[in-house]
């Protein structure tokens, strides 16, 4: 180090501080939290699936778990973590191949429909499969 003797108080990169919060920021945070979300959701599909090959006992018991109320919202949560990111994905796929929706105002717009279609798409899917 050449002679600093301090810690330099300024951020290492933008962050929290320098940015203020937009739907467009909000969406990439979700884009990556849903990615998770998948990945320990696809065990849980694998898990029941198992359970399927196994025999009637165990499948038995994960079907219980999975159609309790825990786990309907589970599975609610993770369509929509399905649907999310498939949408996030293409408007991902939009900015970096063509350039399109790269104005502020388009981008926010995009985000909100992303969160709508999600929302409302895994519920339409719900009420579809419960025959409602």
């Amino acid at each position: 180090m050449s002679g600093s003797s301090g810690a330099d108080a300024r951020p290492l990169s933008p962050h929290l501080q320098v940015w203020r919060p937009h739907v467009t920021m909000a969406a990439s945070i979700t884009h990556r939290i849903t990615g998770v979300a998948l990945y320990f959701g696809t065990f849980l599909i694998a898990g029941w699936i198992i359970a399927l090959a196994t025999g009637a006992d165990c499948y038995g018991a994960i079907e219980g778990i999975l159609f309790s109320w825990v786990g309907s919202v589970i599975l609610y949560l993770w369509a929509v973590a399905v649907l999310f990111h498939l949408v996030n994905g293409i408007r991902h796929l939009l900015w970096d191949g063509p350039n399109i929706g790269f104005d502020p105002g388009k981008a926010s717009a995009v985000s909100v429909f992303n969160y709508a279609f999600a929302i409302l798409g895994a519920a339409a899917i719900w009420f579809a499969a419960a025959g409602l």
